[in-house]
Formats: structure tokens, C-alpha cells, sequence
């Protein structure tokens, strides 16, 4: 039976002013749960699912499934993300939930085509299990038993979630360094996708510091962005792949993740903007919350000897890319060492000289500028 294409739609009484909110894969895992088991118990296809965000302040939230087939042993349906404004790879996709009836009581919920199998620990969930976080079981285990009742107890249902481009879609995600294998995780806390959502971008660089200790990494590098974790990974080639985390503008994070969970050493990897900043006590660095100082830059290369006019060329620079070709160009190099002997001192005064720290500066082509270590 096929019903017609409709999207999710937003959080009722939500605000609609600036950037669009969205739905987890979790949440819209749980609508499709309840669609799928309403229509097992009725043997008809619903048209519309209601369900209860798990927000600070509970909200409902209405989702329209799609079609999806219907026997009086199994229904399936499914639901299209909708994740507002947010860049996430999973917009569009379809999270489908099959519920069927078992043989023994109570409820199993399994990971199907494109959820992603766990094969490390350090995530909070079981290894050879779905990817299916604990909020998103909860709130599918709800689902189920709000249509159900007690039959659930009796008789027994068994839920699978799958997602027919999960694999594809994971290819553009950190699951495989995180250990999941196989497709997307089902994720979510509160059943809403915030735009741009700083708080999930740094609980994922806390969790993959995690995650490499868990899986015996004592030693760490944390890269400002891909482009210098590349550059790591060519200094470090035989290191597993779980030992790099992309901190990108989360330093105190993920410092403060590493002492949390064991680890002995770090090694920050990144360029001459991001590591100015660092190298003055700035945990967060992005570009909005503090620009590059070349004041600072400049004060560093007076102490290198730098004459008059270097150092008025240095505070005019355009960029910290500009001001470490000025540097290169006159001779200054050893200010690239100065610098990552700042940015080891501070991450070492931050967690209070619990890490070991080292620092590598790489050039945009991928050589080394400056390396120090402390601790």
C-alpha cells in the first residue's frame, strides 16, 4: 500500500524565527516505530504519527510515514529525515522501521539494512550490537509500548530499524574511526536537531577521545582540522586510525576528555592561526570568538631579533598565513618553535600538567614548521 510523500513537520509551537530546527535519526526512528506498530495492531497504515520529544521540556512532534507494507504478521513504514537547516548527511534520508510480532515476550529491537554495527567499545553500547543509541531506544521502546499496552509483555514484538543508504551515508562520517562499521547510527538526546549545533559537534570530539582510550590509545593526536590531521597521519603512518581526533575548534574539550579517560600524551597538529590563538590561552578557537592576534605575532618575532619594519609588516599582516610568509621570507623561522612551545605550555597549564603535550606546526603544503614538546 503506498501512501503519499510528505515531510516531518516541525516541533508543535515551535519558534520559526532564523535557522530551522530539524528531528534526530532517533526521533524520526521512533515515529516510524509507532506508525509500523499501529498498523501491525490495526492492520491498517496510519497517516499520521505523534510522538514525545525527550526535551528538557517534553514536546510532541507530529510525523507523516511513508508508505511501506503490511501483513498480519509484520507492518513496516517509513519516515524522511528532516533536519532543518542543519548540514547534516543524513537530510533526506529514510528511516524505516519494521515491527513484527515474536515468539517469546517482551521487546527486541535490532539494527537492519544501513544501521552500522558497533565493533569497538567505548561507545556505551554492546559490541556486535546496532548502532542505536540509548535515547533513541528509549524513546522506540515507548513508541511501542503506547500503541501496544501489555500485548508486548505477552506476546512479544521485535523492532528493526534500517536505512537503505546508511552505508553510503556513513562513508561521510567518523563512524569507522569510532568502530561502526556497516552503515549510520541511530543518534539523539532530545529528539531535535539544532542548526549548526556546537554542543553535538563537541560531544563528537569528546566521544572519539573516548573511544581511542577505550581501544588502548595512550597517546593521541588532536588535529584543528582535516586538512593538518592529514599532514599527522603522514608523520605518524603506523598508528591506528582511532588514535587521530579532529578536535577542530574544541582544544579545552578535548584536553580535558584526555585526562578524563587516561590518556598519557597528547600531540596537537594544526597551523600557524589556529595555534596562535592556542598559544595565548584561547581553548576555543573559532574564528568568530577571537581573530588572529598579529600583535602577538609580532611581539614573538622581536624577540627573534626582528627589526622595526618586519614587525610593523607583521602586525599589518593580512592573515596568519601572511605573517608566517613574512617570517619565512626574513628569516624568522625560529619563531614557529617559540610558538609551539607557547601552545605546549598552555595545554599543559590547563589540565594542570596532567598531559604530556607536543606540539607540531605544518606549512599548507604539509612540512613541518615548528615542532616542541613539554611534559
Amino acid at each position: 500500500m503506498e501512501h503519499q510523500t510528505s515531510e516531518p513537520r516541525p516541533v508543535s509551537g515551535a519558534k520559526r524565527r532564523g535557522l530551522r530546527t530539524g528531528f534526530t535519526t532517533g526521533a524520526c526512528a521512533a515515529a516510524a516505530t509507532k506508525a509500523a506498530a499501529g498498523a501491525l495492531l490495526t492492520q491498517r497504515m496510519p497517516d499520521l504519527a505523534i510522538i514525545q520529544l525527550p526535551t528538557p521540556v517534553p514536546q510532541e512532534a507530529r510525523f507523516f510515514p511513508q508508505g511501506g507494507k503490511l501483513s498480519p504478521s509484520e507492518a513496516s513504514c517509513e519516515v524522511v529525515k528532516d533536519a532543518g537547516d542543519d548540514p547534516d548527511v543524513t537530510h533526506g534520508a529514510h528511516i524505516c522501521a519494521t515491527v513484527r510480532w515474536q515468539d517469546k515476550p517482551g521487546l527486541v529491537i535490532r539494527g537492519g539494512e544501513g544501521v552500522g554495527v558497533v565493533m569497538r567499545p567505548g561507545l556505551g553500547l554492546e559490541v556486535g550490537g546496532p548502532a542505536i543509541n540509548p535515547v533513541p531506544r528509549r524513546m522506540i521502546t515507548t513508541a511501542v509500548e503506547e500503541v501496544m499496552g501489555p500485548r508486548v509483555a505477552v506476546q512479544g514484538v521485535e523492532v528493526t530499524i534500517s536505512v537503505p543508504t546508511g552505508e553510503e551515508l556513513a562513508k561521510r562520517t567518523f563512524n569507522a574511526r569510532l568502530g561502526i562499521h556497516g552503515g549510520i547510527s541511530i543518534l539523539g538526546t532530545t529528539g531535535i536537531v539544532h542548526p549548526y549545533s556546537t554542543a553535538s559537534w563537541r560531544a563528537s570530539v569528546v566521544q572519539a577521545v573516548e573511544v581511542a582510550a577505550a581501544n588502548g590509545c595512550r597517546t593521541i593526536v588532536l588535529s584543528t582540522g582535516g586538512t593538518t590531521e592529514g599532514f599527522a597521519k603522514r608523520v605518524f603512518s603506523d598508528w591506528p586510525e582511532m588514535a587521530f581526533v579532529e578536535m577542530g575548534i574544541f582544544t579545552g574539550a578535548a584536553l580535558k576528555a584526555a585526562v578524563r579517560v587516561g590518556i598519557q600524551k597528547v600531540i596537537l597538529s594544526g597551523q600557524m592561526g589556529k595555534f596562535s590563538k592556542i598559544a595565548q590561552g584561547h581553548m576555543q578557537t573559532h574564528v568568530a570568538g577571537n581573530r588572529v592576534d598579529t600583535q602577538y605575532l609580532a611581539s614573538l618575532a622581536a624577540h627573534h631579533g626582528a627589526a622595526p619594519a618586519i614587525r610593523t609588516l607583521l602586525s599589518d599582516a593580512n592573515t596568519a598565513r601572511h605573517v608566517g610568509e613574512i617570517l619565512s621570507a626574513t628569516g624568522l623561522g625560529s619563531v614557529f618553535e617559540e610558538l609551539c612551545a607557547a601552545v605546549c605550555l598552555q595545554c599543559r597549564m590547563y589540565v594542570k600538567q596532567r598531559l604530556a603535550v607536543e606540539a607540531i606546526m605544518f606549512d599548507y603544503d604539509g612540512s613541518i614548521r615548528g615542532r616542541a614538546s613539554h611534559g
